[in-house]
């Protein structure tokens, strides 16, 4: 058998309220980099945003990285 490190594209689109779209755009980076949703309800209500609705739209194997042969 070999193993495989495959680099994997994901798209979401993200319902999010924020006080504007730049921070909108900033939350959904940092908070859902390693999704799912890793922000705390006292991060929410200190930033004030809210993350609803997450729906994966695009989940593809793009390409494969490395290869190596294992027994």
């Amino acid at each position: 058998m070999k193993t495989c490190k495959v680099a994997l594209t994901r798209t979401y689109i993200v319902s999010i309220q924020a006080e504007n779209e730049d921070r909108a755009k900033r939350f959904s980076e940092f908070f859902l980099g390693d999704f799912p949703d890793r922000s705390s309800q006292k991060e929410r209500e200190e930033m004030k945003f809210q993350i609803g609705e997450l729906e994966m739209v695009y989940n593809k194997a793009d390409e494969i990285i490395k290869e190596e042969e294992w027994a």
